[in-house]
């Protein structure tokens, strides 16, 4: 695999160690972190209830749309 050098500071290689475990490189760090972080925007994006109706408010709105 090819690699490349990043800078990061030393605060921040210390706290990225707090996220691994023995043996594991820092690369294996990064991508546990970032799956880690995608995981959370798509729960964050099912979870969010902006713009929606409750259920019941949903039929009701259904049963006036289509009244026989």
């Amino acid at each position: 695999m090819e690699t490349t050098t990043i800078a990061i500071t030393k605060n921040a290689k210390e706290q990225m160690k707090e996220f691994g475990n023995k043996g594991e490189s820092y690369s294996e760090i990064i991508f546990k972190l970032l799956k880690s972080a995608k995981e959370r925007q798509l729960h964050d994006l099912l979870m969010n209830e902006d713009g929606s109706i409750s259920i019941d408010e949903a039929l009701s709105k259904a049963k006036e749309k289509w009244q026989k």
